[in-house]
């Protein structure tokens, strides 16, 4: 590639590793010249974890077999130890035109990086004069970009009071103060409040009070990326949602594929009243992008292929309940490389294996031997049959018989009694017919 790199900071709210985020990862990739690009996973945030090895390797795997990069793995999980190990993953992070690094645990990737050479390795990348290349940061490494970062674990999930951590603040090379929140939609609670990354209203509020006078809050929703560039001072999104810009309990949104100068951006977080006048037609330099189809996330595959279903089974159309069922699992399989710590892929194969039950159903209903359900017709007509024999009304018995026999129903007489089968049938003999 001729030229320096752009130096880019990408943001994700989360799926950073499913189908949604394919499009933007490969949209970045090839900002950074022809391949290969050397790219790097760096695995702190979720390094303390039993599955760590899991959680690399698939990251590993979605990239190579989802959006097409090779992957090296920058392991650097806890501090100390080996220092040829340490000094190698600070090597493959310079190296690397693409750093990215994901879900975990956002106080453990500070307490491992704070005293360690990562962010300055990082922060060199979007500085003017730097090699460039592109960070890209989601779910918990995202939390770390800002000057604050939530410490999400501690206060959810143990309790503790609402409180802030120094961030890495590499959002300072991008001009912006702020305190990075991903998740911020988030709707998993149910009945209680899990917006802005699970604190809810109640404490974000509390929290907001407690930034710099002049920081911000950056809400980033699930499935959508923040993407700055720092060489054209751009801010574009991309995904599913919207971009929040929140300052003392007002905010702003910005939708997908909207594009603005970082600078307005910035301006955004301002009161109202210190706002720049809004530019009327023809004027000003915000841009605002022709959106494009979106990936749909996984949930709004599940209500679409559940509704194809339903509307298949109802109709008896086993071929289109069948392929409603094979669209649910593959994106099932293409989501199972997302290390999003959330219930949707549980709900996905729910309803996938609801679909087989009920299939299952429908099969034993149409497996029934045929002859089960035509017995009652055929046994009717073989009374009548016998009434006309009894009544000496050969021509009659024998046309029942004749046109039973066209329709496949074979018709023996033995001393025993009278039975039938359907030709096509593997059925056994029916017992007697009684003869009235």
């Amino acid at each position: 590639m001729s030229g320096p790199l752009p130096r880019l900071l990408a943001i994700m709210g989360s799926g950073e590793t499913s189908p949604t985020m394919v499009k933007t990862h490969r949209a970045l990739l090839a900002r950074l010249g022809p391949p290969p690009v050397p790219a790097v996973v760096l695995d702190t945030p979720f390094g303390f974890q039993a599955n760590a090895d899991d959680l690399t390797a698939r990251a590993v795997e979605y990239f190579r077999a989802s959006v097409g990069q090779e992957l090296g793995v920058a392991e650097l999980r806890a501090l100390g130890g080996d220092a040829l190990a340490y000094e190698t993953v600070l090597t493959r992070i310079r190296q690397a035109r693409y750093v990215f690094s994901g879900p975990g645990s956002p106080s453990y990737a500070l307490r491992q990086w704070k005293d360690s050479s990562v962010p300055s390795a990082l922060a060199e990348k979007l500085r003017p004069g730097g090699p460039g290349g592109c960070i890209c940061f989601a779910s918990a490494a995202a939390l770390t970009l800002g000057v604050s970062t939530v410490p999400v674990y501690e206060i959810y999930k143990v309790g503790e009071e609402p409180h802030w951590l120094d961030g890495l603040n590499l959002l300072a090379e991008a001009g912006l103060k702020a305190a990075v929140i991903p998740h911020y939609d988030n709707a998993e609670g149910g009945t209680h409040d899990t917006r802005f990354c699970y604190l809810g209203e109640r404490h974000l509020a509390r929290m907001e009070e407690e930034l710099a006078e002049d920081a911000f809050v950056l809400g980033v929703d699930e499935h959508t990326a923040l993407v700055l560039d720092l060489n054209d001072g751009i801010a574009t999104v991309a995904g599913l949602g919207t971009v929040t810009v929140r300052s003392r309990g007002s905010s702003s949104s910005i939708p997908s594929g909207s594009a603005l100068d970082i600078p307005e951006l910035v301006g955004m977080a301002r009161p109202p009243a210190q706002r720049a006048r809004p530019a009327t037609a023809g004027e000003g330099t915000a841009r605002t992008a022709t959106p494009e189809a979106l990936a749909s996330s996984l949930l709004e595959v599940v209500r679409r292929t559940t509704a194809a279903f339903d509307a298949a089974l109802a109709a008896r159309d086993v071929a289109a309940a069948v392929r409603a069922m094979l669209e649910l699992d593959e994106a099932v399989v293409a989501w199972s490389a997302d290390t999003l710590q959330s219930d949707e892929p549980d709900q996905a194969r729910g309803a996938l294996r609801s679909m087989i039950v009920r299939l299952g159903d429908v099969a034993r209903v149409g497996a029934r031997d045929p002859a089960d359900a035509v017995a009652p017709f055929v046994e009717i007509l073989l009374q009548q049959r016998a009434s006309a024999r009894q009544g000496k009304r050969y021509a009659d018995a024998d046309l029942i018989r004749d046109r039973l026999v066209a329709l496949g129903v074979e018709v023996n007489d033995s001393p025993e009694g009278t039975t039938w089968r359907l030709v096509t049938s593997t059925s056994t003999p029916s017992a007697p017919a009684p003869i009235v």
